[in-house]
């Protein structure tokens, strides 16, 4: 069985869409398109259904998904033993257009020659991304471990960056003309963020926030994707979200939605990277330099509990409340 098809296929399954998919593996759709189609032909079997949104699996493509994971699970593995330096070096990110994702592209285009394989483990509890960490399926993921107690000794936590937070409201919202917001000003407004997994470092995040700033978010209903969510605010007068400053959202011209920085203080992310402590990938060393040495949010800065501890540059999991 052709192994690139089979991480094809997975790709679409988890990104939904044949162009993504193409984005990510570095193809054009119309190979995706031939991978997939002769993975069916070879199964006997039809994998995904064609939406306005993009492609869904079929039953048979849901029930092929979980030994999908596993040949290119087993493929990579076979890659590692022969040595992490003879494949690119593999950096799980929560989203393509995540914050993480962008500044390690940034990263990427100023040294291009780094061999660098970017990928999206579809996974709300961090715990997951630190076992792939430590069987080598990734050598790095920007997840958190909240409690640094649960995190296993041969793996360590990076500060990697904080991640200031803007909201999006539409056009009639009370708060769309506004520049800048405090967070008493979100006050009593619907803040909607559907599909807070429980268990999740995001969940934690938000039962923070909410008592630390009186704030109303909203996680009721499932999560249909950012195009959902833009299509919601961009109708209501009511809804808002929050969003990274670095987070990449696209809607219509028309929307006409509003991206507002949040200060005094500004609400913060904090984004880590978890590493192996012993045999590393060769290459992994100098992302992990770029990114301790970004520059810090400047002014009044809150964060959770959790990251409200000293920084250190370079070692163990570390904040600060500025």
């Amino acid at each position: 069985m052709d192994t690139e098809a089979v991480r094809t296929f997975l790709r679409a399954a988890e990104l939904g869409r044949l162009q993504h998919a193409a984005d990510e593996l570095g193809v054009t759709q119309q190979a995706v398109s031939k991978r997939i189609a002769a993975l069916e032909r070879e199964l006997g079997a039809r994998l995904f259904t064609r939406t306005v949104r993009g492609v869904e699996l079929t039953h048979d493509g849901q029930a092929f998904l979980p030994h999908a994971r596993t040949v290119v699970t087993g493929a990579d593995r076979a890659l590692t033993a022969l040595g992490r330096g003879s494949r690119p070096l593999r950096v799980d990110v929560l989203g393509l257009r995540s914050a993480q994702a962008v500044l390690l592209h940034e990263y990427w285009r100023s040294h291009p020659d780094v061999e660098l394989d970017v990928v999206t483990i579809k996974v709300s509890d961090p715990r997951a991304a630190v076992a792939a960490v430590r069987a080598g399926d990734v050598d790095a993921t920007f997840r958190t471990v909240t409690d640094p107690a649960a995190l296993p000794r041969d793996l360590r936590m990076l500060r990697a960056f904080d991640s200031p937070l803007e909201l999006i409201v539409g056009p009639g919202h009370p708060l769309a003309s506004a520049r800048t917001l405090t967070p008493a000003q979100l006050r009593g407004h619907r803040i909607w963020v559907p599909g807070i997994a429980p268990r999740s470092e995001w969940a934690e995040f938000y039962d923070e926030l909410v008592s630390a700033f009186d704030l109303r978010v909203d996680a009721s209903g499932p999560n249909f994707g950012n195009e959902v969510l833009l299509d919601t605010l961009a109708e209501s007068d009511e809804v808002a979200t929050l969003v990274g400053a670095r987070d990449r959202y696209l809607w219509p011209a028309g929307y006409d939605l509003r991206r507002i920085p949040i200060v005094d203080p500004v609400i913060a992310y904090p984004i880590s990277l978890i590493v192996p402590r012993t045999n590393p990938h060769p290459r992994l060393q100098p992302v992990i330099d770029h990114f301790t040495s970004l520059p810090r949010l400047p002014g009044p800065c809150w964060l959770p509990s959790w990251a409200a501890v000293p920084h250190g540059r370079g070692g163990d999991t570390a904040a600060r409340r500025p």
